[in-house]
């Protein structure tokens, strides 16, 4: 299928074939029939790409903190690579349109294959053919609610929030700043509700259209009929809100609102304009300044966009859905009228050519419709899905020996950050390595694999992977939850796999694992525990030698706080941050302890998720790791010291390493690159793929792992040590 696309970096813009998107449980599969360009935020985002970087970072100062906060944790090479590997991808655009629903997922009983639908997401309601929506983010539209007019519904569902944000009366006096196409919209949607409406705007085009649709007056800013108008109408009072649906880098538009707003009137923000606001003048007033998040509560929430949780209408009464549905409801009944808003209607072909024409200026515009191809009877066809891959029943066979010169073909389920930042650019190149074919749930992430790093495929079904005789191994690289299953069935096809951490977040799928590697045979298994490969920490251990009697381990983790939205805060799905990134550390301890451990203890800190978590091991060793999220954030992550013998062994956050005793050993002052061995991991992987010869980890060693890692949770339950099964 066919989607619009940017390139951030370079700003080229493309009509990409990508491919098409799985229809997942809680969701339905959508053919676009129309979708609307947001003449505002998207030509904000193509201005922006056209920048130099100098621009880019001006423009999005908070971005340029966060690569700060990266280089001081994760150091200046793998923050380059993580910033300029997102900028170099293909990122989509849109977010509002209308289309047919193609396939129902499980779980989805309100609408059904053919069923008219408006979409909405920055995600899910893209400028492609197809794409895959969850269920809180489209609704049906009403029966003789032409397409095109419900394309409008998402922009619609903007306005009509930052109106319910103002808490509008019946009879009272609204001013929009800026009639753009969520402005005419705002004073559409004010007339409906018995507002009188002054609209500011320095195009009199604009301000023509918006006394068209209901507004009693418009005029230039600077125009002193503007405050004439204002004063006439409320009897020299101001008016009772301000809605700020301007852009740019002016603050005239706050100044105005100050001016001529009442006192206690109400300021609410809809666009993405200067805010300094005058102090004395919002002061002397008393006025209320608001803000209008998007379409509405459940924005921004994954557990309701994603999840499809809804929230309670006795205490939501809109929700992002309900506005959608509240605003189709006003199209159909004629209460808003879209139609004058149309300035143009383009064939999704020649979208390229609208986006530069747009941006250009040839083509002034408050709204532009992409408009799809017709497809012939796709209503009532549901995609079909390739026949699953037989299971392997033999019993434990020895693992083939490759030719010296076959390249090793590898697939990737899953193309994330840590993937395209951390794993692809090792392997990539990499002789004797192959990349056959990238599976990912949404179409242009995998094309962004593909043109990045050269995978000879692309695609969203994982079954056809799975059944590719030619493909010798697979890498699990999505989220935390999906790990175990994926495995699963990787093994059961007869792959070598590697997965990243965690292996399984629950005792049940640890154990699905281990029955598949029972049924298949196929012990093919490496987890991402790759601090054990970092060559600075292998030449530490090298230097501290064997020991004679126990040790004692300190692991100081200053993991930080996640930014609010992360998925990994998702714990009811994805676990907890230690479940998801603890095995690391266990790992990395039992490695230098050279033993498996045999009992857990964690306790945690009150009202955050600072843990202890205290390891024994056979020969009486301990390890302590610390794992906190409360600690400075320009500290090191990683910690580690080791003592046993009268030795001791220190490593700073891969950056610097020392071992103390009868002689003293101490790293390079100025090494290359933070370096925590996954290129040593994936060659070590890599390599027993092609040779037939054991995992780089044993099998027994990566589930003592995984099972103390999921111990913690049940020792911070119970409140006591918790013996692992088959300590010895």
């Amino acid at each position: 299928m066919k989607q619009v696309v940017q390139n951030y970096k370079s700003g080229e813009l493309a009509l990409l074939d990508v491919p098409v998107p799985g229809c997942k449980p809680g969701g339905v599969l959508v053919r676009s029939a129309y979708s609307l360009i947001s003449t505002g935020t998207e030509l904000m985002k193509v201005s922006e790409a056209g920048m130099s970087m100098v621009g880019k970072a001006r423009s999005r100062p908070d971005q340029v903190a966060k690569v700060m906060q990266s280089v001081a944790t994760n150091g200046v090479p793998a923050t380059y690579r993580k910033v300029m590997g997102k900028l170099d991808s293909y990122t989509p655009l849109g977010y509002s349109l209308c289309g047919v629903v193609e396939e129902v997922g499980a779980g989805v009983d309100d609408v059904k294959a053919g069923d008219l639908v408006a979409c909405a997401g920055n995600e899910h309601a893209l400028h492609a053919e197809l794409n895959w929506v969850p269920k809180n983010l489209y609704a049906p539209v009403p029966d003789g609610l032409a397409p095109r007019h419900a394309a409008f519904g998402t922009v619609g569902s903007i306005a009509l929030q930052g109106v319910r944000q103002g808490e509008s009366r019946l009879g009272e006096v609204a001013l929009v700043i800026g009639l753009g196409l969520i402005g005419q919209l705002v004073v559409q949607l004010l007339t409906a509700s018995g507002v009188r409406v002054v609209g500011v705007d320095p195009d009199p085009v604009r301000c023509e259209l918006a006394e068209r649709l209901g507004a009693a007056a418009c005029g230039d800013p600077a125009s002193a009929a503007v405050e004439a108008t204002v004063a006439e109408l409320t009897g020299g009072h101001g008016v009772d809100q301000v809605y700020l649906a301007a852009g740019g880098g002016s603050n005239e538009p706050v100044e105005l609102a100050a001016r001529l707003c009442r006192d206690r009137g109400r300021v609410v923000d809809i666009g993405k304009c200067r805010l300094d606001l005058p102090w004395n003048a919002y002061y002397e007033k008393e006025l209320d300044v608001r803000f209008s998040r998007s379409y509405g509560p459940g924005r921004y929430d994954p557990e309701y966009e994603l999840e499809g949780r809804d929230y309670p209408i006795g205490y939501v009464r809109w929700t992002e859905r309900r506005n959608l549905a509240c605003f189709l409801d006003l199209l159909a009944r004629g209460s808003v009228d879209v139609e004058p808003l149309v300035s143009h209607i383009a064939d999704f072909d020649d979208a390229v050519e609208t986006y530069r024409s747009l941006k250009d200026g040839e083509l002034k515009a408050v709204a532009v419709l992409f408009r799809y191809p017709e497809q012939a009877g796709h209503a009532a066809a549901p995609v079909v899905a390739v026949p699953a891959v037989a299971v392997p029943t033999a019993s434990r066979k020895p693992s083939p020996v490759r030719a010296a010169r076959t390249p090793v073909r590898l697939a990737f389920v899953g193309a994330g950050n840590y993937a395209t930042s951390m794993l692809l650019p090792h392997l990539a190149r990499r002789d004797g390595v192959e990349l056959a074919t990238v599976v990912t749930t949404t179409a242009l992430s995998a094309a962004n694999a593909q043109r990045k790093f050269g995978f000879a495929g692309a695609t969203t079904d994982l079954d056809a992977v799975l059944g590719d005789k030619s493909v010798d191994a697979v890498f699990v690289v999505t989220r935390h939850s999906s790990h175990a299953e994926l495995t699963r069935r990787a093994l059961l096809a007869g792959k070598s796999v590697f997965v990243e951490k965690p292996l399984a977040l629950t005792e049940d799928e640890l154990a699905g694992v281990l029955a598949a590697v029972e049924e298949s045979g196929n012990d093919r298994l490496q987890v991402g525990f790759n601090r054990r490969f970092a060559p600075l920490l292998q030449e530490a251990k090298k230097r501290f030698g064997a020991r004679t009697g126990p040790a004692s381990l300190r692991y100081l983790v200053n993991a930080g706080r996640l930014q609010h939205g992360s998925w990994y805060l998702r714990q009811g799905t994805e676990g907890s941050r230690f479940a998801g990134e603890g095995g690391h550390f266990i790992d990395t301890a039992s490695w230098l302890l050279e033993a498996d451990p045999v009992s857990v203890y964690a306790v945690a800190a009150s009202g955050n998720e600072d843990l202890q978590v205290v390891l024994r091991y056979p020969d009486g060793s301990t390890a302590t790791i610390s794992y906190v999220t409360t600690g400075a954030p320009g500290f090191p992550k990683e910690t580690l010291d080791v003592l046993a013998d009268g030795k001791v062994l220190r490593l700073d956050d891969f950056v610097r390493a020392s071992v103390h005793g009868p002689g003293k050993w101490v790293s390079s002052r100025l090494p290359k690159a933070r370096d925590k061995g996954q290129s040593a991991q994936l060659a070590a992987f890599v390599k027993a793929v092609r040779t037939g010869g054991p995992m780089p980890v044993p099998l027994e060693s990566l589930v003592a792992t995984t099972a103390a890692t999921l111990a913690v949770r049940a020792g911070l339950a119970g409140g006591a040590p918790v013996t692992l099964a088959g300590a010895r």
